[in-house]
């Protein structure tokens, strides 16, 4: 296969549950979907970076600020689906998907993900985890908490607090940021239908453990402020000013 080295997807699908038109709604003046995809831009690792969407008006606005998008079909189950059908499209060895509901996404987030598949040909799915510190994201389901084993294999990814402990120093982490995809698997996982914990928990990422396949949890100091809610939306306000390498 010809292709590039890395390709990075943002899919931004108009319709959410939670809310509705998420990747226009505009954070500080500018639009979330800007947000991410001016953030995964500055990455070295990424050779080309599309926005995969359903709706002409994010394909306008993305354009419009010199980015590149693609239409993809309103029926695609999940964001997994939605790059996998740019992927199929712009041969690569790695594919990055790249949340469109991470505002605060950075190279220093992308690029240990793509080091990481470079380095060990048998990681098929890398995603970034991070100590939680936070009590209060212990309990919020926007949060998704994960657990894996001395290798960094994940075991399981939930909106509830995991590990159950009795114990209050248990020490739990959250998923944040992009998924890094080899290209293979990433086409294994969109060819399989949505299975039982996946549909129940809302979460892809249980699509790939339910079926098999092993995701290796790379360890994070950086934090990040996902959007899924109204309450989030102020939690990107008050922690964007924190952060030096974002020009508001």
């Amino acid at each position: 296969m010809t292709g590039l080295d890395t390709l990075a997807v943002i899919p931004a699908r108009y319709g959410s549950t939670r809310l509705p038109g998420k990747p226009l709604l505009k954070l500080l003046g500018k639009e979330l979907v800007l947000w991410v995809w001016e953030g995964a831009r500055k990455s070295a690792s990424v050779d080309r970076l599309i926005v995969a969407t359903d709706c002409e008006a994010i394909v306008s606005l993305v354009e419009r600020a010199g980015g590149e998008a693609m239409m993809t079909p309103s029926e695609l189950a999940t964001g997994g689906d939605r790059v996998a059908f740019v992927a199929e499209r712009v041969p690569s060895r790695f594919v990055l998907n790249v949340q469109d509901d991470d505002p605060m996404v950075s190279p220093g987030m992308i690029d240990p993900m793509v080091e990481a598949l470079k380095k060990d040909s048998e990681i098929n799915l890398a995603v970034l985890v991070k100590q939680i510190e936070d009590p209060a994201e212990t309990a919020r389901n926007s949060v998704v908490k994960v657990v894996f084993d001395a290798k960094g294999r994940a075991l399981y990814f939930s909106r509830s607090p995991i590990p159950f402990s009795h114990d209050e120093g248990v020490v739990r982490f959250k998923h944040i940021g992009p998924y890094a995809w080899r290209r293979e698997a990433l086409f294994d996982f969109a060819s399989r239908p949505q299975t039982p914990l996946e549909t129940a928990e809302k979460l892809e990422m249980l699509r790939v453990l339910e079926t098999g396949g092993v995701i290796r949890c790379i360890k994070t100091n950086i934090d990040t402020v996902e959007i899924d809610t109204p309450e989030d939306v102020e939690l990107f306000k008050k922690h964007v000013r924190d952060r030096k390498d974002i020009a508001l």
